[in-house]
């Protein structure tokens, strides 16, 4: 199990490594890249053709402003791509989620929310378990840890309020 990420810029990893966490709290490995669209595009089509070849099996790409990264990469592989809108300080994000969400007919993209690393992640681990029932099954633990949670944080609320 290898997902891979992508960033345009190594300014993103602060975003970026809380997929990282993600994934390998569920042991996926991963591979983490900074590969530009705009400047390395012969850099970004070599590693999206070369991706499934090396047994990447998912691709999370991170972009801000223009962000055709996740798009780039979508093109040259067969593999599912989740892009993931970096906020920009020009329109907050706003223009990376466009540009990610707008994929022309053919080639898809998945989008999470700005800055979403973290559902990325979650995201590329649940299209994973569709092959390994054991991811299936930390997902559903994930999702149960969680609610417990959230259900302690509100008795807290309620007790304390």
């Amino acid at each position: 199990m290898k997902i891979a990420i992508v960033m345009g810029s190594k300014s993103d990893y602060s975003v970026v490594q809380k997929a990282e966490e993600i994934l390998l709290g569920f042991g996926v490995e991963t591979e983490t890249r900074v590969i530009s669209a705009h400047r390395t595009p012969k850099v970004a089509a070599e590693f999206a053709e070369k991706a499934e070849g090396s047994g990447i099996e998912a691709i999370i790409a991170a972009a801000g402003k223009a962000a055709h990264l996740a798009g780039v990469i979508a093109a040259g592989t067969a593999l599912p791509v989740i892009g993931v809108p970096m906020k920009s300080s020009t329109l907050d994000g706003l223009d990376s989620l466009l540009s990610v969400v707008q994929m022309p007919k053919g080639v898809p993209v998945a989008t999470v929310a700005i800055d979403g690393a973290e559902n990325a992640a979650l995201l590329a681990v649940q299209i994973l378990s569709v092959k390994y029932p054991e991811l299936r099954a930390a997902v559903k633990e994930y999702k149960e840890k969680m609610e417990k949670e959230i259900i302690a944080i509100d008795e807290d609320f309620q007790m304390n309020k």
